[in-house]
């Protein structure tokens, strides 16, 4: 048990509750600490067992302005949240080790996550069909096409039309006039509507879309969500969220959250880690959390504490009131830009000050979800009233709001706005004041080249001009205004420089903003009455995150004009972030090829990396949503909207943004009558009676999971295949070649794609030597839970730049034979010959989310070390969590200063008694000895390292 025994206490208000009042216990110094460094003091002392966590942690953390970046403290958060492609890895591993330890002799039965683990199934749905059939069919309702009259779905009609018979899923019950007759107001209205009716509110149970969506997904996906099953039936701690119910981050947000976790009546507070790069969400609801790699994850549900360095924690005082125009993501952005400059890398960002009060719990979680862009671990905003009104809406009851008040008081987790009270000391602070903040889209390449949106025309114009690289596009001066006339659907468009053909409102992460998508909803609805219109062959598609967004745009009568304008309910995965977009139409592909354009993506996603998307949309701009719409009723990037008009209305009128963009009053007056306590309610309801095909579904109940030796998507992985009680010291590498020679800025997107599986890579020729048809390749995310895929896929991105090549191409030379092969077949020459492989890079290897793939895919490909200029600290950790040893050149030193051409062999020897951060000599074929360092932070780094990674060291602990 904890040596801290004798400060648990009672809970004054509730006696039958009780916690470690850390706040006694730390004194003086405890009151000075930023609000979320006593939460990791309250984890070290409750969880201090003298071996995984020991007294001089705690002790460390309480001396936190003095040890800060000096020591390495371990911590267990309270839960973990897997999102599902993520979390097939890690319960396939689970799966795959009881087996190892079955065969090494221990009880299989054993092997369970050590904390509660939540799964969501969220990220598998492609987007097949982009609008709906009948949206497309010309004029479904017949009679003739009249301008879409103003309609006002708040109003009841004024006399009562005749039957409507013509439009899907009203069965006539609508109210519009009938197809041809009666002329009144209301019978054009309603034609093109086929998702709500505008009088009644009653929507059609779901858009088609939606239902098609789902079919394919259950029938897709059936094997992995069986495998699901199975494992929330057999494993202790595993708890599943079936398909549907919203993507991972509002579902994390909006119903695992627990605040203050109440363990049979003891209390302590809500604190989790998540492989989905946007747990940190929920800081701003004052829980302490931030993503980490599949590895780290499954360390965690083992039983294993995270192990940080004492993080640097930077004060940021928010002051000022917000302009109008700019939604929450502008605050967001620029708060964003303000800790970025301010190098917030590796530390916790604290808010504070008398800004923070006016940003609600949805701005919160925004700032707080952004963390992964300005580099920060996480941003935490301490509970205070506000947070506590929110969770009144979101459901808890009386009991729950009054214990967790009082606790968090207790423990003094709990911010008061008043100034007297006491601000605790930060290691830096940073002012911001709202008082400045204009509205942001960011791209065309890189989600941190941020545009204000009236300088956007000219920056377009500069990007076509500047030469090839992270913003330009190099487009010769003559061809800059070439324009492509297209036919489609029998009309003809002209497309050129800047059109926009894809528009995708996703309300993914940093727009969990329900007040950002409902701007949308009546800046659509402004334009829809004004008599504007979007382009048919621009792909536009509502992705709403979650049920609690949908409500928000139904309840307030606005689906009916996103639809309008094209911007149908598609479903609520995680589509188009994830590089899931159906194709383009072939005409439109063939103009924009044939014209070699820069066509535009804008989308309201978090992550818009190059070539994501589509091949050939080569701009793609993140914006929030209502500038999504209004950039595709545009039809194009290249317009400065202060004076030129989004297009024309009735009469011919020039429409202009301003005289469609709602105020701020207008928003919070609609969000205020659409209450929110009303969704979360529907929220819970659909997450406890669960989804009728998934209640049907059915799953094995064995200890030990039947491997299916046909299935493509689940295989026993070969991370356990020698499993034995003790570890080997760690071999020394002999001769290796190198695999890839890697330049800057190397993403986990180039060595792991997420996308779908292009038909001439490794993986399709595995699939299709199983049988399966390229319709029925699935992306790489649904195939996580298949090595074989997966490491097929590893360095298949289309935008791989080997220096071996030349040229982007996910290929490499495969030197003993000279041959140029896929990255994949040259790694499996090398095993079969026995040669082991390195890879050598530039800066920042492995930027961007964390996935558990780019550094298991490399470990299968028989990669034993990585030898960088520097690496993403994420990924750093993962290459040690896998038993990759992650090396760093010395400081001014890389390939070209050291006349290393990657055409070389290379040995590396580890000494037995390898130390933190230590120097090695490399030998060449060619004679050369250079050195350099080996990037173990500390000695439990090591030790997995001389494990073969996390994963068999803690099997090894089960035998």
């Amino acid at each position: 048990g904890s040596p801290y025994q004798p400060a648990i206490e009672a809970l004054e208000s509730h006696p039958e509750k009780k916690f470690y009042n850390v706040s006694k216990l730390g004194g003086a110094k405890y009151d000075t600490l930023p609000y979320s460094i006593r939460v990791l003091f309250e984890s070290s002392v409750r969880n201090c067992d003298g071996f995984l966590v020991k007294e001089t942690d705690a002790m460390n953390i309480l001396d936190w302005k003095t040890k800060q970046n000096h020591v390495e403290v371990p911590f267990c958060p309270a839960r973990v949240v897997l999102q599902d492609f993520t979390g097939i890895p890690a319960m396939v591993d689970f799966a795959a080790m009881r087996e190892a330890v079955r065969n090494a002799g221990g009880d299989p039965v054993k092997v369970n996550p050590a904390c509660p683990t939540d799964l969501t199934v969220d990220h598998s749905l492609q987007i097949d069909f982009s609008k709906c059939a009948i949206q497309n069919a010309p004029n479904p309702g017949g009679g003739e096409q009249k301008p879409l009259a103003r309609l006002s779905p708040l109003k009841p009609p004024l006399r009562k039309p005749p039957p409507c018979r013509g439009h899907s899923g009203c069965r006539g019950s609508c109210g519009a006039g009938e197809a041809g007759r009666s002329p009144g107001p209301f019978s054009a209205q309603i034609e093109n509507t086929p998702i709500l009716c505008p009088f009644h509110l009653q929507p059609v149970p779901e858009p088609e879309t939606v239902l098609k969506n789902q079919e394919m997904e259950f029938g897709r996906n059936r094997e992995r969500l069986q495998f699901f099953k199975w494992s929330s039936k057999v494993f202790e701690n595993v708890s599943i969220i079936p398909p549907e119910t919203g993507t991972a981050h509002q579902v994390n947000l909006e119903y695992l959250s627990r605040v203050v976790f109440d363990v049979k009546d003891f209390l302590h507070p809500d604190s989790v880690v998540g492989t989905d790069s946007h747990t940190t969400m929920v800081n701003g609801l004052g829980i302490l959390g931030w993503g980490v790699g599949g590895i780290e994850t499954e360390a965690v549900m083992l039983g294993m504490p995270l192990t940080l360095p004492l993080p640097e924690v930077v004060g940021c005082e928010l002051t000022g009131t917000v302009s109008p125009f700019a939604t929450s993501i502008d605050i967001v952005l620029s708060i964003t830009k303000h800790l970025r400059q301010a190098d917030v890398a590796g530390k916790f960002v604290e808010f504070f000050g008398s800004g923070v009060s006016q940003l609600s719990v949805a701005d919160r979680t925004t700032i707080a979800n952004m963390c992964p862009e300005y580099g920060a671990v996480l941003s935490f905003f301490p509970v205070d009233n506000v947070t506590l009104k929110h969770l009144k809406h979101a459901g808890f009851d009386k009991a729950k709001l009054e214990v967790t008040e009082a606790y968090l008081k207790a423990v003094k987790l709990f911010r008061n706005d008043e100034s007297s009270s006491r601000e605790p000391e930060y290691s830096q602070v940073v002012q911001v004041s709202l008082n400045s903040i204009i509205p942001y889209v960011s791209g065309p390449k890189r989600s941190q080249d941020r545009v204000a949106v009236n300088n956007m025309k000219s920056d377009f114009q500069a990007c076509l001009n500047e030469k090839s690289g992270v913003k330009g596009f190099q487009i010769a001066a003559e061809k800059q205004n070439d324009i492509v006339p297209v036919q489609y659907e029998g009309n003809e468009y002209k497309l050129s420089h800047g059109c926009v053909v894809i528009a995708a409102v996703i309300s993914c992460t940093n727009n969990c903003n329900p007040s950002v998508m409902l701007a949308a909803g009546l800046l659509a609805k402004k334009a829809v009455e004004a008599g504007l219109v979007v382009k048919p062959y621009i792909r536009t598609s509502l992705s709403p995150g979650s049920g609690m967004v949908t409500h928000y745009l139904s309840s307030s009568g606005v689906l009916p004009y996103l639809s309008k304008l094209g911007f149908e309910v598609v479903g609520y995965g995680c589509s188009t972030c994830v590089g899931n977009t159906a194709p383009l139409p072939e005409a439109i592909r063939n103009a924009i090829k044939q014209g070699d354009l820069i066509a535009c993506g804008v989308l309201s996603g978090t992550k818009n990396f190059e070539g994501r998307l589509c091949d050939c949309v080569r701009a793609n701009y993140l914006a929030s949503p209502p500038l999504v719409v209004a950039y595709a009723i545009a039809g194009t990037v290249h317009i400065d909207f202060d004076t030129e008009p989004l297009g024309t209305g009735f009469n011919g009128k020039s429409i202009y943004l301003r005289d469609i963009w709602p105020t701020r009053q207008e928003l919070h007056a609609v969000e205020e009558e659409r209450v929110i306590s009303s969704m979360f309610k529907e929220l819970k309801e659909k997450m406890e009676k669960g989804n009728k095909r998934w209640n049907l579904l059915e799953a094995p109940e064995s200890t030990l999971f039947p491997w299916d030796l046909k299935s493509t998507y689940i295989r026993c992985p070969s991370f356990f295949d020698k499993l034995a009680k003790e570890a080997a010291p760690p071999r020394a590498v002999e001769n290796a070649h190198v695999l890839l020679f890697l330049g800057d800025s190397v993403t986990t997107d180039h060595i792991s794609p997420a996308g779908s599986i292009a038909r001439s890579s490794a993986a399709a020729k595995y699939l299709t030597s199983k049988g399966l048809t390229p319709r029925e390749f699935n992306s790489y995310g649904a195939r996580r839970g298949n090595d074989a895929v997966m490491t097929r896929g590893t360095f298949a991105n289309i935008k791989l730049l080997n220096k071996f090549i030349g040229k982007p191409a996910p290929k490499t030379i495969h030197f003993p034979s000279g041959q140029t092969l896929d990255v994949f077949e040259a790694a499996e020459l090398y095993q079969k010959e026995g040669i082991p492989v390195i890879i050598l890079a530039g800066k920042k290897y492995g930027l961007g989310s964390s996935r558990d793939w780019a550094a298991k895919g490399p470990f299968l490909l028989g990669v034993k070390a990585v030898l960088a200029e520097s690496y993403e600290k994420v990924h750093r950790s993962q290459l040690i969590g896998i038993g990759i040893a992650p090396l760093q050149f010395r400081p001014g030193e890389n390939p070209s200063t050291l006349g290393l051409t990657g055409r070389e062999q290379f040995s590396i020897l580890f000494p037995p008694d390898l130390l933190p951060r230590m120097t090695l000599d490399i030998k060449t074929s060619t004679g050369k000895v250079f050195s350099v360092i080996a990037l173990f932070e500390n000695n439990m780094e090591i030790t997995l390292y001389k494990n073969g990674g996390s994963l068999n060291f803690v099997a090894r602990r089960f035998l």
